[in-house]
């Protein structure tokens, strides 16, 4: 069942309807000694009643008909001197200027009734002559007590549905915000998610690409490399797979694993560079710092970078150019700093033209500026004066844990011989 209010809000006309009914009825048009005729009576009663239906489109109007009606009422002495008539309609009347903020209006109406009262006093005093001459002053009173009551009842109405509308409009924002929250925290899931699946995909597909390419240039010259090329593929393939049944529990449980944590990121980088370079003669790593202390996602981070860094490499360097992976984990305590630095020689480029480049789609840099942006760091890439390229990283452990996230000290800063590049 609807509620009173909420029928009202739905259904104004029935508003309407009651006030009408109360200032109506009972009706009081008869034949009466000191009374105007019938006819008079019925055309004052529709003046006082009929506007009333127009109160809400019309307000000032209708107030102005109502206001004049009433002082037809004394003036003609339609109902002898009995205001109660005229007083309930503009009693309505008042309650609609006020509860729409017609206040100016209202106080006019209540104007020209005080007017039309106070020249109505002598008329009272002489009809209550004599031991009933007090109630010559009460009349007036009850006009101004029910004119006061229809004002005070609008400004209250008019507060309440000022308030309402005031809480709706917070109840619509808060739920604006949710919905805008919750469809940032989806596109930020997304790009994590996509994140993900590129670093993880792109490296493992590029190494197995390009072993299985050197592998079938090799085939005749060397057929034993043929078997060790087969062997990195196959442990590269099911690295990769483990790596996407890891990333699809994460995105089932809530518990985030985004890589190799701190003990395993020493481990995790050499198995890159193995896959990358089973023989061990074009590429080197070089690790520094404190592994202790350091946050797993943070580590987690480091190895993502390392990994889309090499991804790159194989997809744009020559197959004979050198790669050299420096990782400096920094030592335990404030202002700690985690510094990566992935760069290629230029190489000879012979055997890049054999083969057509793997083609790629431009999330790789972007997504390690993204992993930086998260620990409040910055990647910078470029070509190195010889020919080469470089990717540059820098990144601070961040909220609770071993190392407090602070502002690097004076003396702290960016790597002193890895020379500026443009990104």
């Amino acid at each position: 069942m609807e509620t009173l209010p909420r029928l009202r809000r739905g259904h104004p006309w029935l508003t309407d309807v009651l006030v009408v009914v109360l200032v109506a009825v009972p009706p009081a048009i008869r034949p009466q000694p000191g009374w105007r005729p019938v006819w008079a009576q019925i055309c004052v009663y529709a003046a006082l009643v009929l506007p009333l239906w127009w109160r809400r489109r019309r307000p000032v109007l209708v107030a102005a008909l109502v206001t004049a009606a009433f002082w037809a009422q004394y003036l003609g002495h339609i109902w002898g001197q009995e205001p109660g008539r005229g007083a309930v309609a503009l009693a309505a009347v008042l309650a609609t200027l006020t509860v729409r903020g017609l206040r100016r209006a209202a106080a006019a109406t209540v104007g020209a009734a005080a007017v039309c009262v106070l020249l109505w006093i002598p008329a009272w005093q002489r009809d209550y002559a004599g031991s009933g001459a007090r109630g010559a002053w009460l009349t007036p009173l009850a006009v101004g007590l029910l004119l006061a009551g229809a004002w005070v009842s609008g400004e209250y109405v008019r507060a309440r549905r000022a308030y309402i509308a005031e809480f709706e409009r917070r109840v619509a924002l808060a739920e604006s915000e949710r919905l805008a929250l919750a469809r940032v925290a989806v596109a930020e899931e997304r790009a994590r998610i996509a994140r993900e699946i590129h670093d993880v995909l792109a490296h493992s597909v590029s190494v197995m690409v390009l072993n299985a390419e050197g592998g079938r240039m090799m085939r005749q010259a060397d057929p034993a490399v043929v078997d060790r090329v087969l062997g990195v593929i196959s442990a590269t393939g099911r690295e990769a797979l483990g790596e996407l049944r890891r990333l699809l529990e994460v995105l089932r449980t809530p518990v985030a694993d985004d890589g190799p944590g701190p003990a395993s990121l020493a481990d995790g980088l050499r198995r890159l560079i193995g896959r990358l370079d089973p023989d061990g003669t074009r590429a080197r790593l070089d690790l520094r710092g404190e592994p202790d202390g350091l946050p797993a996602d943070l580590a987690a981070q480091t190895y993502r970078i390392v990994q889309e860094a090499l991804t790159n490499i194989v997809k744009h360097a020559p197959p004979d150019a050198a790669i050299r992976v420096r990782v400096d984990t920094g030592a335990r305590g404030p202002g700690r700093l985690v510094r990566v630095r992935v760069e290629n020689a230029a190489g000879t480029g012979g055997a890049a033209a054999l083969e057509p480049p793997l083609s790629s789609s431009g999330r790789g840099l972007a997504g390690m500026r993204e992993r930086a942006a998260l620990h409040g760091g910055s990647v910078d890439a470029g070509p190195t004066p010889d020919g080469g390229y470089r990717v540059t990283a820098t990144l601070r452990p961040t909220g609770p844990g071993p190392d407090s996230a602070r502002e690097p000290d004076a003396g702290t800063g960016p790597d002193p011989d890895a020379p500026a590049v443009t990104p």
